[in-house]
């Protein structure tokens, strides 16, 4: 039986961060694929810089329930409650498929985003203030530089800091997925990094220049 309910949440992790609500906001709406302009992802990032924040926002809030809910999905496992590294283990195991989802979502053809918001949703719902100081320092450095890519490398590289040396957890498992997080999100923006140190990136409200996809 608890097979059956271990088997039944992964599929809806996985299918719930399938949602490509980027793809389908800009087909449905803007009757476009945004897949095929700016970066080629299919996140709020993308739609941001393609169709504005009107799309954007939606989007960005979207993918980040993504995460958010997945994580909730633990609770439908039976016996979790009675060990709290088990349960925050499996959460996390949720919302990594749910991430796995966005990036390569069965109902797009499994062409996604980055994951990065659906990450967000994931960290908001386990390690609340952590995830809450990544979004300030994302803020601050977004004022400052005006680049979505640099502040989003930035959160990610404070949240583990914040999480093990500021909030301390008491989970060792949530720490090290701190800094998997980190590393990962580091890792999907290394082509926004050769862009960054070459200054080619672009800002917000900068006019659109040429963007290899990635």
């Amino acid at each position: 039986m608890h097979f059956a309910s271990y088997g039944l949440v992964i599929l809806l992790s996985y299918l719930l961060g399938s949602i490509p609500a980027a793809v389908w906001v800009g087909k449905w709406f803007y009757g476009i694929d945004v897949r095929e302009h700016g970066s080629g992802n299919a996140g709020a990032t993308n739609v941001l810089r393609i169709l504005g924040l009107k799309a954007g926002i939606p989007v960005l809030l979207f993918d980040a329930f993504k995460g958010f809910a997945a994580v909730q999905l633990a609770d439908g496992i039976p016996g979790l409650s009675e060990s709290h590294e088990k349960y925050i283990l499996w959460q996390i195991i949720l919302g990594v498929l749910a991430v796995a989802g966005h990036i390569f979502p069965v109902f797009a053809r499994f062409k996604g985003g980055k994951g990065v918001a659906t990450l967000l949703g994931i960290s908001l719902a386990i390690a609340f203030y952590p995830a809450l100081t990544a979004i300030g320092v994302f803020a601050g450095v977004l004022a400052v530089s005006r680049i979505v890519s640099l502040s989003s490398i930035c959160a990610g590289l404070s949240f583990p800091v914040s999480c093990i040396f500021i909030f301390a957890p008491s989970s060792l498992t949530l720490s090290i997925f701190s800094v998997i997080a980190a590393a990962a999100l580091v890792i999907t923006h290394r082509k926004n990094i050769h862009r960054l140190l070459n200054g080619q990136e672009p800002r917000i409200g900068q006019k659109k220049m040429p963007v290899s996809k990635n």
